[in-house]
């Protein structure tokens, strides 16, 4: 059985998606042992605590660099023996000393299907908003591993939905929130969990 720590800073609604898996059995050969969030209000602690799952705060306040913290962050996943790592909403930046410790070890969703709107400054509703402004006809979301490159490690997973006319940003990020991040990043873990996933070169191969 894997130990899966989730690093969160909000609401935590993908945290949720995933305990939610695991009470439904749906995530095999792994249990989520630890959240650790940047934010001591965050309300993905709760999320924790409602599932007698072990919480962990590291604000990023308290350190004074991004090295320092990733440190602390490093030293955390160490002593929680992760053995995945999964980024559910964690807007904090950890240096590449995080992810060399472990590689492709680490998974991420991202709110659009990589390689769209992606990269530095395409976070929360700026992805949609770029997507609307775009005038894409399908949008969606991706996981991925997390390398040193922002939202550029190898796919993992990829689904998409229609966009409607009427779409706004808020309307978008909710169904794809619900339609796609919620699905495919617990099967994701799942798969990672159950060592089907190979990575070959910028690729993955699903066993």
């Amino acid at each position: 059985m894997l130990n899966i720590v989730v690093l969160v800073s909000g609401g935590g609604t993908n945290l949720q998606a995933l305990i939610d898996a695991q009470n439904r059995g749906e995530i095999e050969n792994g249990k989520i042992t630890c959240v650790i969030s940047s934010n001591p209000n965050a309300y993905a602690l709760e999320r924790a605590k409602n599932n007698n799952i072990k919480a962990r705060i590291l604000n990023r306040k308290d350190f004074s660099s991004v090295a320092d913290y990733s440190k602390a962050m490093l030293d955390a996943l160490v002593e929680e023996k992760a053995d995945l790592v999964v980024y559910a909403g964690f807007m904090t930046i950890l240096d590449e000393s995080v992810c060399k410790a472990f590689p492709n070890k680490m998974i991420n969703v991202h709110p659009a299907l990589i390689p769209s709107f992606c990269g530095k400054g395409f976070y929360g509703l700026h992805v949609h908003e770029a997507a609307l402004e775009k005038g894409v006809k399908v949008s969606g979301a991706t996981v991925h591993f997390v390398t040193e490159v922002c939202d550029g490690g190898p796919i993992i997973l990829q689904k998409a939905i229609d966009v409607l006319d009427d779409d706004t940003p808020e309307t978008l990020q909710r169904r794809i929130m619900e339609q796609v991040e919620w699905k495919i990043l617990p099967q994701a873990v799942s798969l990672f969990c159950q060592g089907r996933i190979e990575v070959v070169g910028s690729k993955t191969i699903i066993k």
